[in-house]
């Protein structure tokens, strides 16, 4: 599974009815609130071995699937 893949399991694990592409705005579509918002953190935190400091804690970071694949990705790699 891509770190993509795993995002969207995330959502639509949480959101049954969703059908959410990697581009689509979650925060428009109303899946988003502010306690989800924090689960996805903690998930994303959790499930790729992360710390997103707090100046990556960005809506614009979190809008999209591949938003969020890229802030993992680029954390990831700064690690390294």
């Amino acid at each position: 599974m891509t770190t993509t893949d795993r995002i969207l399991a995330f959502i639509t694990n949480r959101f049954p009815q969703a059908e959410i592409s990697d581009v689509e705005d979650i925060f428009s579509l109303g899946y988003i609130n502010s306690l989800f918002a924090m689960e996805l953190v903690m998930f994303i935190e959790k499930e790729f071995t992360i710390t997103i400091p707090n100046d990556e804690l960005r809506i614009d970071n979190f809008r999209t699937a591949k938003a969020m694949t890229e802030l993992v990705d680029g954390l990831r790699s700064a690690v390294v």
